[in-house]
């Protein structure tokens, strides 16, 4: 039975952590991003997000988006700096040609820091890059 299961290989899509400006309060914050880098649409993205180690855990953070266009991105979620020392998840699940993809995208502890940045596609931002 599970080999007659066929789960699709998500491709062109990212999770994306960057260090921008925040004019409203002068600082630079690290926000995630959703990237669609196919040349169709996503429908009813739904992204789950946690971070964890051993000794803690963050509350469970769910983002839907209905419609993620082509070569497009949205934003997650802005990430506090303390949160950047665990390992944070991203579990994305969305329908493309009424087929389900999911996939996880993870950012292992402290690999999220300005010396890890480089241009990230279709933001034209630095951050760092999950595929």
């Amino acid at each position: 039975m599970k080999k007659d299961i066929h789960i699709p290989e998500v491709k062109d899509v990212y999770i994306a952590v960057v260090h921008e400006y925040n004019e409203t309060y002068k600082v630079y914050d690290w926000n995630a991003y959703i990237i669609n880098d196919k040349s169709v649409a996503l429908d009813l993205v739904i992204i789950v997000t946690k971070g964890y180690s051993e000794a803690k855990k963050t509350a469970t953070f769910r983002k839907k988006i209905d419609v993620l266009p082509a070569k497009s991105f949205a934003k997650i979620e802005m990430l506090l700096e303390n949160v950047l020392s665990i390992n944070n998840r991203f579990n994305v699940s969305f329908f493309e040609d009424n087929t389900l993809f999911e996939k996880s995208f993870e950012f292992r502890k402290n690999t999220i820091n300005e010396k890890a940045l480089q241009n990230i596609p279709l933001i034209n931002i630095k951050g760092v890059l999950k595929s």
